[in-house]
């Protein structure tokens, strides 16, 4: 079975999207991540979607869901790298993420849940 990677980066976890989400791999990326949170007590989670150019009505509820559970186990969320087409694709299929943080790319980021200025 298909898995997104998780990386470790001290108390963070990094999630770089590269594949096609199909709706099996996003529940399988949910469960994942949200084990991973709990087992490395992960104070936060960087969601790199740069690589998508599509997002459908579940896959954006599954990133809202994801964020919001990581919020229950104490995690902070931030989705980096959106496309101009998926996030007029969100707006349009009425979904506002609530409780999910965005910036434009890693750096920045890593930098919101840091609490530190980006170079």
């Amino acid at each position: 079975m298909e898995r997104i990677p998780i990386l470790r980066m001290g108390k963070l976890l990094l999630v770089t999207i590269q594949v096609d989400m199909h709706d099996r791999l996003a529940m399988t990326l949910q469960d994942d991540l949200t084990s991973r949170i709990v087992k490395d007590s992960a104070k936060g989670v960087l969601i790199d979607i740069s690589s998508l150019d599509v997002v459908d009505s579940f896959i954006g509820r599954m990133i809202g869901d994801t964020a919001a559970m990581a919020r229950v186990l104490d995690a902070e969320t931030v989705v980096v790298g959106m496309q101009p087409s998926v996030a007029i694709t969100l707006v349009e299929l009425g979904l506002a993420l609530p409780g999910v943080r965005t910036a434009l790319n890693v750096e920045k980021g890593m930098a919101l849940l840091t609490g530190t200025e980006p170079l």
